[in-house]
């Protein structure tokens, strides 16, 4: 199994950075790729930006050219630095683990980010 634990989340004003983190411990071995999903009450989760064992990177229309996704493998960490931010990026942002054969998914707890001047 495997536990995440998110920080960095906050409110911050349009145009300007925030780099979230999530820590993983546990089974890290079996961890197959590593993302960051938000969501807003009322929509569903989406996926924000993954990033793979070999380093192979996907992100959401909206957020390419803004976000960029990194991870630390001696860490067990990986981050999400969100720059230009923009109201529309208000959201709870979770951090998933696709683990395991199955790519079974495990998350954070969930960290705030608010966008507002």
């Amino acid at each position: 199994q495997v536990q995440l634990v998110e920080s960095g989340g906050g409110l911050v004003q349009p145009g300007k950075s925030l780099r979230l983190s999530c820590a993983a411990s546990g089974s890290v071995l079996s961890i197959n790729s590593m993302g960051w999903f938000r969501q807003v009450p009322g929509k569903e989760r989406e996926l924000v930006a993954r990033i793979t064992d070999d380093g192979s990177t996907k992100y959401l229309d909206s957020v390419k050219g803004r976000f960029t996704i990194s991870r630390d493998n001696a860490k067990n960490t990986v981050y999400l630095q969100m720059d230009k931010l923009k109201p529309e990026d208000t959201a709870v942002y979770y951090c998933n683990a696709e683990w395991g054969i199955t790519d079974r998914d495990y998350w954070g707890q969930g960290t705030q980010v608010t966008v507002s001047s």
